[in-house]
C-alpha cells in the first residue's frame, strides 16, 4: 500500500495539492465571521499582498512536513480497515490534528524572514487550534481526493 507522502507528494499530485489547499484556504477564511473572523481576513489579505503566490509557496514549503505529520493518523485509518472514510476518521480526532499541523507552522514561524508575517502569525495564534479544529473536517476531504 502506498504511503500517505507517496499519494499526495508525487510530481503530478503535489501542485494540483498545493492548489487544492490554497483553494480549501481562500473558502475556509471567507466563512469566518465576528471579530476574530475579521482579524483571521484582514491578516489573509495582508499576507496575500506580500507577493503574488505567497500562499500557495507556504502550502508548498510546509507541505512534507504536514504530510509526514498527517501519516500516523492515515496508518492508523488503514490498519483500522479504511472505514469509515480518512476524512471522518481525522476528524473524529480533529484536536490531534490540528495539535500536529500547528507543530509544523509553529517551527516554520521561529524560522521565517517574513517579519509581517510574523507579526501576523503570533497575533492570530492564540486562538489557531480552534480554527484549525474547525477546518480538518475539510482539509481532510481534500486530502482524501488523493488517496488510491
Amino acid at each position: 500500500m502506498p504511503t500517505l507522502a507517496d499519494q499526495l507528494l508525487s510530481a503530478t499530485a503535489r501542485p494540483r495539492l498545493v492548489r487544492d489547499c490554497a483553494r480549501f484556504l481562500d473558502e475556509e477564511v471567507a466563512r469566518k465571521s465576528g471579530l476574530s473572523g475579521l482579524a483571521i481576513k484582514g491578516a489573509f489579505k495582508t499576507i496575500k499582498a506580500i507577493k503574488p503566490g505567497f500562499i500557495e509557496g507556504v502550502i508548498d514549503a510546509l507541505l512534507d512536513e504536514w504530510v509526514a505529520k498527517l501519516e500516523a493518523h492515515h496508518d492508523r485509518w488503514l490498519a483500522q480497515g479504511s472505514s469509515p472514510s480518512f476524512a471522518a476518521f481525522a476528524s473524529a480526532d480533529a484536536s490531534a490534528v490540528a495539535e500536529r499541523l500547528l507543530e509544523v507552522t509553529d517551527a516554520r514561524a521561529e524560522r521565517t524572514t517574513h517579519s509581517t508575517a510574523l507579526k501576523l502569525y503570533r497575533r492570530l495564534r492564540p486562538n489557531a487550534k480552534g480554527h484549525v479544529v474547525t477546518g480538518v473536517p475539510g482539509l481532510t476531504r481534500v486530502v482524501e481526493s488523493y488517496l488510491a
